[in-house]
């Protein structure tokens, strides 16, 4: 069975320009797209651009009128995910639409893949590492470290490693966690 709706919750971080990758890797596999932005992403994103290739609107809070729907999730990628994003998520703080939208798909069980743009300094310390293995223990599958062959970037050097963000691996792993057959 191909196709599936994938929900997007992209970040501000440098690579989140590129979501248009993400929303045409998806599209290729008969993929619907909805992408959610934290406040901070709007600076990085272009909304009218990115709501023509999802063919659905850029959400960035609660909808207060009306209602929409959208079809039930497949699976999330949240990516670019920030230090913030990333360890908001992990200690449960809902505090902005995205996370508490994201986080309830994750209690739900929807497949998840995030994918962390962080260097090196904030990586390695300790509220990170928890945040990761704690994310890991609830079945999110997060990009971070050389078996993933996604790492953290030395510090000053995030704008030399956004051209290799790993869109299409986290397309194809959140394809392949929603139990969709992967063609080659």
């Amino acid at each position: 069975m191909s196709g599936g709706h994938l929900r997007i919750l992209v970040c501000g971080a440098g690579p989140a320009t590129d979501v248009g990758r993400l929303i045409e890797a998806a599209h290729e596999r008969s993929w619907t797209t909805a992408v959610t932005a934290t406040a901070s992403a709007l600076d990085f994103i272009d909304v009218p651009a990115i709501e023509v290739l999802s063919g659905n609107p850029v959400r960035t809070s609660y909808q207060t009128s009306g209602r929409r729907e959208l079809p039930p999730v497949d699976a999330v990628i949240i990516a670019p995910a920030t230090y913030n994003t990333v360890n908001k998520l992990a200690i449960g703080v809902a505090d902005t639409y995205s996370l508490a939208s994201v986080a309830e798909l994750i209690g739900r069980g929807v497949p998840t893949v995030v994918v962390p743009f962080v260097n090196a300094a904030l990586a390695g310390r300790t509220p990170f590492q928890r945040s990761i293995a704690g994310l890991r223990a609830e079945g999110v599958r997060v990009l971070a470290g050389p078996d993933d062959g996604w790492e953290p970037h030395p510090p000053g050097t995030g704008p030399d490693r956004q051209a290799a963000f790993p869109w299409r691996t986290a397309f194809r792993i959140a394809e392949e966690m929603a139990g969709r057959q992967v063609h080659p």
